[in-house]
């Protein structure tokens, strides 16, 4: 029986890869401050959009915007849109976000879009 060696080297090299991955330092959490001076500092869209959507779930959570029996729901909902919700959001706002106004719009559409509310007047 013929040894495997190409079996051994893409394991041995995907080894590596999970490895490499688990050894990089964590990127620092993002916190509501970074989005302060865009002018000064932009950020790119992915960072904005990666923090707004951990802050969604907390609108299903939020009391008065949904009944008890509906918050789960609300968070399954969140789960099935968010590839849709990030792409459309890749394809209306620029790769880099310098203004405060861009900013907004960027977190009000993507949380339209995530958490769809329903009879409120927006």
């Amino acid at each position: 029986m013929k040894f495997p060696i190409v079996t051994v080297v893409l394991v041995s090299a995907a080894l590596g890869v999970v490895l490499w991955d688990q050894s990089r330092e964590a990127p620092a959490p993002v916190n509501a401050a970074r989005f302060t001076d865009l002018a000064q500092n932009p950020v790119a869209r992915g960072v904005a959009v990666d923090w707004i959507m951990d802050q969604a779930p907390e609108q299903c959570e939020d009391g008065t915007a949904f009944p008890d029996e509906t918050r789960q729901a609300c968070l399954e909902g969140i789960d099935r849109r968010t590839g849709s919700c990030q792409r459309a959001m890749a394809d209306q706002f620029p790769e880099t976000l310098r203004s405060e106004a861009q900013f907004r719009d960027l977190s009000i559409t993507l949380l339209g879009c995530l958490v769809p509310r329903s009879g409120r007047v927006e």
